[in-house]
């Protein structure tokens, strides 16, 4: 039986690279955003590569849930990447009920500095806070912080895996430089420094860079959910290991 996991993630998260560590197992197939083309078709937003993006995937949500739901996947395991401001009200969380759900999580100020390079000005739903809030409180799940991969790879990587009922493989901790046939039509636009990366430590985009002072009032509106994650979030002690 596949183990279908979505990770639910905000931009600028370490979600690209964490997909690029999945998809190095041999066990292991992924998904790229499948709700990116239904989010920009239903919203209008000017995305870069929205037209490519529209032309790449199905645009209606149910054709997509029951895809990643039902759909032939060819593999013991199944990584969804799926970027939680794409889940708009109109879609039926329950739709998503079959599936292993898990979190991950950044510093809102870090994840603002980092986003804030590609789109100037961010609102609170480009970054989704709210709706992985509601996706938590509705399935659970485990929740990672991007700062405890960062740190310690392997120990993160290995309680991730014990919580999604999957065994840890070492080769989750480095791949190849490049891009992948499974990348979004929207990579160019987004993935550079995971093209350049081979690990995890060369993964961690904007991490010196102060948070613009035009942003500081939307951190104060982000901070409120990321508290209400952070409670849940693995920690170091639960994470030991070489």
């Amino acid at each position: 039986m596949t183990v279908r996991i979505a990770m639910w993630s905000g931009p600028r998260n370490l979600s690209t690279a964490l997909m690029r560590s999945f998809e190095n197992r041999a066990d292991c197939t992924v998904l790229d955003e499948p709700l990116y083309a239904a989010y920009l078709s239903s919203t209008g937003l000017d995305h870069p590569g929205r037209d490519e993006v529209i032309a790449s995937q199905p645009t209606d949500w149910r054709v997509v849930v029951e895809e990643i739901t039902t759909g032939p996947v060819g593999s013991a395991v199944q990584y969804q990447k799926h970027m939680t401001h794409h889940l708009l009200p109109e879609m039926d969380h329950g739709a998503f009920a079959g599936l292993s759900h898990a979190f991950l999580v950044r510093d809102p100020e870090r994840v603002l500095t980092s986003y804030a390079k590609v789109r100037e000005e961010p609102t609170l739903e480009d970054l989704g806070l709210p709706q992985q809030v509601a996706l938590f409180e509705e399935f659970g799940g485990p929740v990672i912080d991007a700062a405890s991969i960062l740190a310690s790879p392997r120990a993160a990587l290995t309680a991730l895996c014990a919580a999604l009922g999957i065994g840890f493989e070492e080769s989750m901790l480095s791949w190849p430089a490049g891009r992948r046939d499974s990348d979004g039509v929207w990579a160019p636009h987004w993935y550079s420094g995971v093209w350049a990366s081979t690990g995890f430590a060369a993964s961690s985009p904007g991490a010196a860079d102060p948070l613009p002072a035009r942003l500081e009032p939307l951190l104060e509106r982000c901070l409120p959910y990321y508290d209400r994650l952070a409670p849940h979030v693995m920690t170091p002690d639960l994470m030991d290991g070489p």
